[in-house]
C-alpha cells in the first residue's frame, strides 16, 4: 500500500469545511475520498493536517492517503485535477514514508487573515476578505498582538467545548502587512485550537476599533474565559497558508 502526500489549494466558500459529515456530502474530505475511491476501485480515506471550518480557504493544506495504484505521482496529480471542482486543486503529489501522517506529524502552521478596511467593497476579493468600513488603528493592533506571541493557555480564544484537552499553544509570530485598504495578519505557531485564529483576529480588530485597549489582552489570557475575548471573525478572511514538518 503506497502512502501519498499531497498539497491542496481550495476556495472554501461553498464547502461545509474539510471534515466529512454524515449530514452533507459537501465537504472537502468527502469530495476527495469519493474521487480517490473511484480511482482506486476501493474505499480510500484521506487525512489532512487540520479541519478547516466551513468557508475557510487554503493555499497549502497538506493531506495524505494510502492507496494501491500503478499510477505515478504525476499521473495521479493530473487525474485528481481533471475531476476536482474548479475551486479545488492539488498542487503537488509525492510518495511519503509509510508512517507519514499529515496531522500527527505536523509541527507548525501559518494562517493568514485578510481584512478589507474600506467603505468601498472589494468586488473581486469579496469571498476572501472581511470588509470593515471603520478605520482600524493598526499600530494598536500590533501592540496587542505582542501579548499573544509566545507559549500561553489560549482557552479564552477557542470555541471548543472539550475541556479535557490542553489549550496551551505556542505562537511564534503575528505579522501585519498593509497595502492600502488591504490588511493581512499572518499567524505562525505550533498549532491552533478550534476557531482560535478567528477569535484572535476578532479580538485584535476590537482593539483596532478602539473597543478594547491593547493591555487587556494579558488579562484575557489569564482569565481563560471565552466570554472575555473578542468576536469570532468571519470565515471568509481566513486562509491556511502552509503546514510545516520536520
Amino acid at each position: 500500500m503506497r502512502n501519498f502526500r499531497i498539497v491542496i489549494q481550495y476556495e472554501g466558500t461553498r464547502y461545509q469545511g474539510w471534515q466529512r459529515q454524515g449530514t452533507t456530502q459537501n465537504t472537502l474530505q468527502g469530495k476527495f475520498e469519493a474521487l480517490l475511491s473511484k480511482i482506486a476501485g476501493t474505499p480510500v480515506e484521506i487525512q489532512a493536517s487540520g479541519r478547516t471550518d466551513a468557508g475557510v480557504h487554503a493555499l497549502g493544506q497538506t493531506a495524505n492517503f494510502h492507496m494501491n495504484t500503478e499510477l505515478s505521482c504525476e499521473e495521479l496529480l493530473d487525474k485528481l485535477n481533471q475531476y476536482l471542482p474548479e475551486d479545488v486543486a492539488v498542487i503537488s503529489c509525492q510518495e511519503a514514508a509509510p508512517r507519514f501522517h499529515a496531522r500527527l506529524n505536523a509541527v507548525g502552521k501559518t494562517y493568514c487573515y485578510r481584512i478589507h478596511n474600506s467603505k468601498i467593497p472589494a468586488v473581486f476579493d469579496r469571498r476572501l476578505v472581511w470588509q470593515i468600513e471603520q478605520q482600524l488603528d493598526v499600530d494598536a493592533m500590533k501592540t496587542a498582538a505582542k501579548y499573544l506571541v509566545g507559549t500561553h493557555d489560549f482557552a479564552a480564544f477557542t470555541s471548543a467545548k472539550n475541556k479535557k484537552k490542553s489549550t496551551v499553544r505556542s505562537i511564534e509570530s503575528i505579522l501585519f502587512e498593509q497595502n492600502g485598504a488591504d490588511i493581512r495578519i499572518s499567524f505562525r505557531g505550533d498549532g491552533f485550537l478550534f476557531h482560535m485564529v478567528r477569535i484572535l483576529t476578532g479580538t485584535l480588530v476590537e482593539v483596532g476599533l478602539g473597543v478594547r485597549r491593547p493591555e487587556e489582552i494579558a488579562a484575557i489570557l489569564d482569565g481563560k474565559d471565552r466570554q472575555k475575548a473578542g468576536m469570532l471573525a468571519p470565515a471568509s478572511g481566513l486562509c491556511l497558508m502552509e503546514v510545516y514538518y520536520q
